[in-house]
């Protein structure tokens, strides 16, 4: 099982990837919203913002996120290490249900090309 460090690690890992990307993933990443990260087999969860290309964390707090964020992820820290690097595919654990993401309708389009 991933540990809360690997998984915060995983999430600037993600950050260092998002700019380094270009066209499309670039765009996708560039608005300015509320992030929440809830690792559900740690029941931990991670906020921050999507901002100029960038996830910034900000806090790790115990339990499912206390306010609805704008874009809002759930999955296990095992599946966020796994897909950050490279060994499990987004878009399939996502249509499976492994990784669930809510968003609003016009940010689901803008992150469909992260997917």
């Amino acid at each position: 099982m991933a540990t809360i460090e690997e998984c915060r690690a995983a999430l600037e890992r993600l950050s260092e990837n998002l700019t380094r990307a270009d066209g499309a993933v670039r765009g996708a990443a560039a608005p300015d919203r509320s992030l929440s990260c809830h690792l559900t087999d740690l029941d931990t969860t991670f906020t921050g913002r999507l901002k100029d290309g960038r996830i910034e964390v900000g806090s790790t707090e115990p339990g499912p996120p206390r306010e609805k964020a704008a874009i809002r992820l759930a999955m296990t820290g095992d599946d966020l290490v796994a897909m950050v690097e490279g060994r499990l595919d987004f878009a399939r654990a996502w249509a499976s249900g492994r990784v669930k993401l809510e968003a609003g309708f016009r940010d689901l389009l803008k992150l469909r090309s992260l997917l």
